[in-house]
């Protein structure tokens, strides 16, 4: 990964993706919550952004460098907004806060904000311009309507419902000098895929991690923790929609002049990982060289593991061993620590930065391992050497996914443009499939729980950056592991049958390779497909429909 110093976005054409994630079915609310603000709830916002900014102008240097170790075991009394709240204000301030308020009000209209009265509905046609396009009651009445057409607003509610069949994929989205959260909806039985909502963020996203615990909640939620270029982590409530703040912060930076000690990291998080064994529990990975141990429940640094002497770019928390979190840092190792001591840990010594570290779940043993020297490692835990080395890409491998049901299943992406498929079973990784996914340098990686054979991948191209693809789109993916036995270790959404090639006849996938030989062979454009037949669930020829609708963002 490149230096937070080349991670800030300042070409105003720039749009990629650094960094996306999957939400498991079933847990989402089918109807997620919408915000309306009060005047009152919007004053306070449109304040606190003021003195935010008014923060940043001023360059707020005083971070209050006391003991690190102080800091980090500061407790959450020590929260800014409580010292804020009793820290007394200056006579003229406060008469330039009251003045400021005061225009606030006038120049948002915010007098009339909750008046829903016909008058005003008038005075907001007039100000957005549009008093005078209204000329019919009925738009029945309208000749310019087609009225055969069905209704948008029933069609954008039931998109607006998140049934159990559904994915959510959360995208981190770059462009020019935005940043943003995108909630997709995706489901594979259907083959739809569209923008739900979307969140602004306050800064470059870097990581982003799924989290089903709430500390404010008595029943699991659906949440999503950012790591970004600021040292605090947000984390955003996924069943709400339009809210413009996050359920709670991670983190409190220092300052002298506001009396308030630092709690947590001093720079970029670039990596974060949720334990759903102790689901309280979250560790982060930051420029500062140190790992973190979050306690949701209090919001404040548990532990801090410092034996990294360089960036710690990638965690992953064991699947069935839940105190062993393994790190890959930009020292060129692998650790695998055991967080119920500081300083217990192994570590492997690879031929590049570490890029992604991830645990083998058909094996509790083994871990991969990918570097920006192009090359993908298996370490076994018990051993002191890696099991195999293998020089996969010509550049950075910055992503991989492990199939979350097929055993050796293993993808892979590149800042060389490429994406891979590998079967890693029995220590003999061997290449399967090779895509050119023409999405620019490939950023980022992530496999679909549900749905064994399907990926997420984001790029820097800016005309096309993101992309969801079935794997057996390849005819060599299918002939790998169509008839490997199928098994669900995590505990996801079955896939309905033992194996791939159950999902769909052996004589329809070789008649379909067939058809894709002698297709390739001819000199006639491809002809669309005639047939009404509708692929079963999870079968790989819905995936090889000519007209394949993707539905585009909506805006809410």
């Amino acid at each position: 990964m490149a230096g937070t110093d080349e991670l800030e976005p300042s070409d105003a054409n720039i749009n990629f993706i650094p960094c996306l994630t999957w939400v498991r079915r079933g847990v989402a609310k089918p109807e997620p919550e919408k915000v309306k603000l009060t005047k009152e709830e919007l004053m306070d916002i449109i304040n606190q952004t003021k003195g935010a900014m008014e923060e940043l102008e001023e360059g707020d240097n005083d971070d209050g460098e006391a003991d690190e170790d102080a800091d980090n075991n500061a407790s959450t009394d020590h929260n800014p907004m409580s010292s804020q709240g009793t820290a007394p204000k200056p006579a003229a301030q406060e008469s330039k806060q009251a003045k400021s308020d005061k225009d606030i009000m006038d120049e948002y209209g915010l007098d009339d904000y909750d008046n829903d009265e016909a008058g005003d509905e008038s005075g907001v046609k007039n100000l957005l311009g549009i008093g005078e396009l209204s000329q019919f009651a009925d738009p029945g009445e309208d000749p310019y309507l087609d009225q055969e057409q069905p209704d948008e607003d029933e069609e954008d509610l039931e998109d607006f419902r998140i049934r159990g069949t559904d994915n959510l994929l959360l995208v981190g989205h770059v462009e020019g000098d935005c940043s943003s959260l995108e909630v997709y909806i995706y489901n594979d039985t259907e083959d739809a895929l569209y923008v739900h909502h979307d969140i602004l963020l306050p800064s470059f996203p870097l990581a982003l991690e799924w989290l089903s615990f709430d500390p404010e909640s008595d029943t699991k939620g659906n949440l999503v923790a950012v790591g970004t270029m600021l040292a605090q982590i947000q984390v955003w409530d996924l069943d709400i929609v339009d809210c413009l703040e996050p359920a709670f912060t991670l983190g409190v930076k220092g300052s002298k002049k506001k009396g308030t000690k630092r709690i947590g990291h001093k720079d970029a998080v670039l990596s974060l990982a949720w334990n759903q064994g102790v689901e309280h529990v979250l560790a982060s990975g930051s420029v500062d060289q140190t790992v973190m141990i979050w306690d949701l429940n209090q919001k404040n640094v548990a532990s801090t593991l410092r034996f990294h002497k360089e960036k710690v770019q990638s965690l992953a928390w064991h699947p069935f061993d839940h105190q062993t979190l393994a790190t890959g840092c930009c020292d060129k190792l692998v650790r695998v620590a055991d967080c119920r001591s500081q300083d217990s840990y192994k570590k492997w010594k690879l031929t590049g930065e570490i890029e992604a570290v991830k645990w083998n779940h058909f094996n509790p043993y083994e871990c991969f391992a990918s570097t920006d020297a192009g090359t993908v490692h298996a370490i076994d835990v018990r051993k002191e050497s890696p099991l195999w080395t293998l020089s996969g890409h010509t550049d950075g491998v910055t992503g991989m996914s492990l199939s979350s049901q097929c055993p050796g299943c293993l993808v892979t992406v590149s800042a060389d443009k490429s994406m891979k498929v590998w079967d890693v079973m029995n220590g003999k990784p061997e290449l399967v499939m090779e895509r050119q996914p023409n999405l620019g340098l490939l950023q980022s990686l992530s496999g679909c729980p549900d749905a064994p054979f399907v990926v997420a991948m984001g790029g820097d191209k800016p005309s096309d950056n993101f992309r969801v693809l079935d794997v057996r789109e390849g005819n060599q993916v299918r002939q790998r592991f169509g008839s490997r036995k199928l098994e669900n270790p995590m505990h996801f959404s079955p896939f309905g049958y033992s194996t791939a090639n159950e999902a769909e006849p052996a004589d329809s996938m070789d008649a379909e390779s067939a058809a894709d030989e002698l297709q390739s062979m001819s000199l006639h454009p491809p002809q669309p497909s005639t047939s009404d037949q509708k692929p079963s669930g999870g079968a790989a020829a819905k995936f090889k429909k000519k007209d394949k609708k993707k539905k585009k963002k909506k805006e809410f």
